[in-house]
């Protein structure tokens, strides 16, 4: 079965639709991840304390919950692709595998500052629920015990930044399996500045001096005779 010219060009269509669509959800990544980068420069700044605090919670969780969605939508077809025997030429997915290493590396970042500069969270959270939920769990708490029951905010947002981290770190060796393997001998050329024509002649004059030497060694008389 044939297909029409008005079927390919709506596939066409279709195919350039998806792509801005990707494009256009990698951008708005990179622009999220660029805001929790701005923000994690203010912690321990005269601008810290709680709000900044709960404003890079926020961020953080749009950008691993976009990063997610990402990943759910563009490893599927890349895996297809792969299996096809289709060499991975997809820029969206490429600037998707580059943005969730810069927020892997972000989040690093972010753990260790909230570990070493610990922010008083109970005032600003009196009245509101916690990073994962604790607020309402210790007012149900409060009125079955009948004692007031103090979440540990601090500790929290340990736990929610160290499993953010492992699933960003889980997505990305994910998508790095079907990454283009970068070549050793390329990257030695990339650091050393040579080209790939220096190199080919540097082994094509070390192969011809062994093979001069190989004719001294057989020309010349053995001392041992």
């Amino acid at each position: 079965m044939t297909m029409s010219t008005g079927d390919i060009t709506n596939e066409d269509s279709s195919t350039v639709q998806s792509t801005e669509r990707y494009a256009k959800l990698v951008i708005e990544i990179n622009s999220q991840v660029a805001l929790f980068r701005d923000l994690l420069i203010c912690i321990g700044s005269v601008r810290d304390g709680p709000e900044l605090r709960e404003k890079i919670r926020k961020v953080r969780r749009q950008c691993v919950e976009a990063c997610k969605h990402a990943a759910a939508i563009l490893l599927p077809a890349i895996k297809n692709d792969v299996a096809e025997g289709i060499p991975v030429d997809n820029q969206n997915f490429v600037h998707l595998v580059s943005c969730t290493q810069l927020l892997a590396r972000e989040l690093r970042k972010c753990r260790r500052l909230v570990c070493a500069m610990p922010v008083d969270m109970t005032e600003y959270y009196e009245n509101k629920p916690g990073p994962s939920g604790m607020g309402g769990l210790g007012i149900l708490s409060q009125l079955l015990l009948c004692k007031s029951l103090q979440p540990d905010f601090h500790q929290e947002e340990i736990c929610s930044l160290t499993k953010d981290l492992e699933d960003i770190e889980n997505i990305l060796r994910d998508m790095l399996e079907f990454m283009p393997k970068e070549d050793s001998d390329l990257r030695h050329l990339a650091l050393t500045g040579e080209d790939v024509f220096s190199l080919w002649s540097k082994r094509r004059t070390r192969r011809s001096l062994y093979r001069n030497m190989s004719v001294f060694c057989c020309s010349c008389k053995p001392t041992y005779i």
